[in-house]
């Protein structure tokens, strides 16, 4: 095919991650009580909720239930994963701000 690079599709498909990336962090950490820090390789945010001062998987819970935004808590993934949420930022653009706009009201609220 001509055009076509294998590479190229790599790097687009990486910089569309990075925004994504960037576009959760950024929304995360500006809500109050929750702090997150940029993941050097993955699809998954890993964001510190301990200030908001309820256990993980409640706030997994609330998340689901009353905001309508699957995360995983971070007791899943053993107990230094306590005061932690597992986000996945594979999603499009639209869907990643809709999920930071309904957890911030949630917590707002």
């Amino acid at each position: 095919m001509k055009g076509f690079s294998i590479s190229n599709k790599k790097d687009k498909m990486i910089e569309i991650y990075k925004k994504r990336r960037d576009l959760i962090i950024d929304g995360l950490n500006g809500i109050r009580g929750i702090s997150c820090y940029k993941p050097k390789g993955s699809f998954y945010v890993f964001p510190n909720i301990k200030k908001i001062g309820k256990n993980s998987e409640v706030i997994a819970n609330e998340f689901l239930e009353k905001a309508n935004v699957i995360t995983i808590p971070g007791s899943a993934f053993g107990p230094h994963g306590e005061g932690y949420l597992r986000i996945s930022y594979a999603n499009s653009e639209k869907n990643l701000k809709e999920a930071v706009k309904r957890i911030k009201k949630y917590i707002e609220n």
